[in-house]
């Protein structure tokens, strides 16, 4: 058997957008209505998350979880600039209310991905007024909701939003090739990061507070290998260099990222390609722990590991090699914390739709009837013991 340390925190994740249902006023809803997109469907309903959330909270204390990590929606709560709904306050203070109620630390984070479209209209992310705009929306979310508040996120993967949306055009803006954009955003998301750590910091409740980053293994083509250095700073490294002195990291790690003559490339011959277009690469939680743990001494969390499968059994496989590298980083001494898989339902998966499903609980997309899988129940057995067969 493999052990977790007693106090490992066992959670799972989602992200208000993919979930909720009915989000119609941030960018996402805009870029998947809008033509010529990489979008194959649109979210709609979603899950239903936003009414049903008592019942999927019921599901995840009746599997054994300890938290859950779910975002925040601005633009229900700041549907115009400078005009904050009492009642979505209200309506994210019942989530968390329902967490406490049932054992789960809640983990909260402010940006998943989506932003108004107010905040929109002018650069968005590329504008430096969206510093401003997203440390102000923080402070009154954290007026109302800090006392609640068991762990916070400020920003969730930055580095996709700047990547996927301003060089490869698949996220909003859907920009291709646009290095200036790229790199003006990165600058804001930095400046956005530090400043609204310090203001949630500096409102009610105690928490810890911290950014989650989407991480790799990084491999190259033969030659290439002193180009991972590059690639891998202006992806990575300059998110883990912004959260040093943060309460806490979370890594979020999928598969490998490999670079060659052509920079960035795709998957390596012969390595198993998973629905999403990406290497099935196991051992990547363990590689993105080692690798945050030479920018950073403070506790990690891993906030997002898992597969996009129809393949339960795969999923099991999956989480099983991951969490077993997950383990030897602990046993190396490195602090890490606490892991949550990715995802409880199975979502809207941005441009993908609804085709991949990363879900311990499958979702009816006609009834919305949840159903737990396999894998949920394997996953709870681990929770509840501490220890994962070899």
């Amino acid at each position: 058997m493999t052990r977790f340390p007693e106090k490992f925190l066992w959670g799972t994740a989602t992200a208000a957008h993919q979930v909720e249902g009915g989000n119609t006023n941030n960018d996402w809803w805009e870029w998947e209505h809008a033509a010529n997109t990489a979008c194959v469907e649109v979210s709609g309903d979603a899950c239903d998350h936003y009414w049903r959330y008592p019942q999927d909270l019921d599901i995840l204390s009746e599997l054994g979880f300890g938290a859950y990590r779910f975002s925040l929606e601005w633009s229900r709560i700041e549907p115009e600039e400078g005009e904050f709904s009492a009642s979505q306050l209200d309506h994210y203070a019942r989530v968390l209310d329902a967490c406490h109620e049932r054992n789960l630390l809640p983990v909260l984070t402010y940006h998943h991905f989506t932003t108004p479209l107010w905040a929109t209209a002018d650069g968005g992310w590329a504008n430096p007024a969206i510093v401003d705009r997203f440390t102000r929306f923080c402070e009154h979310a954290t007026e109302r909701l800090g006392s609640r508040i068991g762990m916070a996120c400020t920003i969730n993967e930055p580095n996709v939003v700047t990547t996927i949306g301003y060089l490869m055009g698949a996220f909003p803006p859907g920009n291709t090739g646009d290095r200036d954009g790229f790199l003006r955003a990165t600058e804001n998301m930095v400046a956005a990061h530090r400043s609204s750590y310090e203001a949630i910091k500096a409102g009610p409740g105690d928490f810890p507070v911290g950014l989650t980053l989407s991480m790799s293994d990084w491999g190259a083509e033969e030659g290439y290998e002193d180009q991972i250095a590059k690639y891998r700073g202006e992806h990575e490294d300059i998110y883990l260099e912004a959260a040093q002195g943060n309460d806490f990291f979370g890594v979020q790690s999928y598969s490998r990222t490999r670079v060659g003559a052509k920079g960035v490339t795709g998957p390596e011959p012969g390595v198993e390609v998973l629905p999403m277009g990406y290497e099935y690469w196991p051992t990547a939680a363990e590689a993105s722990i080692r690798h945050a743990a030479e920018f950073l001494d403070i506790p990690l969390y891993v906030t997002e590991n898992g597969i996009g499968t129809d393949d339960d059994e795969k999923r099991k496989l999956y989480l099983h090699d991951s969490l077993t590298g997950i383990a030897r980083t602990i046993d190396d001494g490195i602090d890490v914390r606490g892991f949550f898989q990715w995802s409880l339902l199975d979502n809207f998966e941005w441009a993908f739709g609804y085709q991949m499903r990363f879900g311990l609980v499958e979702v009816d997309r006609v009834t919305q009837k949840r159903t737990m899988k396999p894998s949920a129940y394997w996953l709870s057995e681990i929770i509840r013991s501490q220890q994962l067969p070899n």
